[in-house]
């Protein structure tokens, strides 16, 4: 028996534990986790007030708002591809290119928020509808639209300075692969929340 464990101490001795894991992708994955639960909470009760209110409105004409929701979302998935990129890029010991993709990815994220921006401008000076009003008489209307998108494209924002903080660690040799990749979780998740908002809230409610 002692022979038995001497082996098996020798196996693992100077190895590293099979449950050690970085802590800071750990805190990302628990950070996402709770996150998840807010927006599915938003969008369960999103979803229920739409289907448990007949008079629900459906204020999104194709020009602008589903065009405009459209773009936005081609904007989202092509940064998750550059963010991809930076990710690889920065696992090559390519830092320069690294930092460029992680710009394109801001890019494409402040890309985002200004057409969201716009899309909020058109249906509250056009549509007159704010978090608290709308012609239809369905308050809850807006205020779930608003909290949604609005908690969505302050995600957004904070992602796209999130990523110029590491873009320039990045750049000045400071940050290492795994906190590219960590930043890549976050910006992952935000892309894929509004993958589920952008068919429950905008298509689901177009004007035919």
């Amino acid at each position: 028996m002692s022979q038995v464990s001497a082996a098996a101490e020798g196996l693992w001795a100077g190895g590293g534990s099979p449950y050690r894991t970085n802590s800071k992708k750990f805190g990302m994955w628990l950070f996402i986790i709770s996150d998840a639960l807010t927006f599915s909470a938003l969008l369960f009760a999103y979803t229920y007030s739409r289907v448990s209110n007949p008079d629900w409105p459906t204020p999104f004409h194709f020009s602008p708002s589903i065009i405009f929701s459209s773009v936005m979302t081609f904007c989202l998935l092509s940064s998750s591809l550059t963010m991809v990129m930076g990710v690889h890029a920065m696992n090559n010991g390519n830092r320069k290119a690294a930092a460029g993709w992680i710009l394109a990815t801001m890019g494409g994220g402040a890309a985002f928020v200004g057409l969201h921006l716009t899309e909020w401008m058109n249906l509250i000076h056009h549509e007159h509808v704010t978090p608290f009003e709308n012609p239809w008489g369905v308050p809850l209307f807006g205020g779930t639209f608003f909290a949604i998108t609005g908690l969505h494209m302050t995600h957004v924002v904070i992602g796209v300075i999130y990523l110029g903080i590491i873009c320039a660690g990045v750049m000045r040799g400071k940050f290492k692969a795994e906190d590219i990749e960590v930043s890549g979780l976050y910006w992952h998740f935000v892309d894929l929340v509004w993958m589920f908002v952008f068919p429950l809230v905008y298509l689901m409610s177009a004007r035919a």
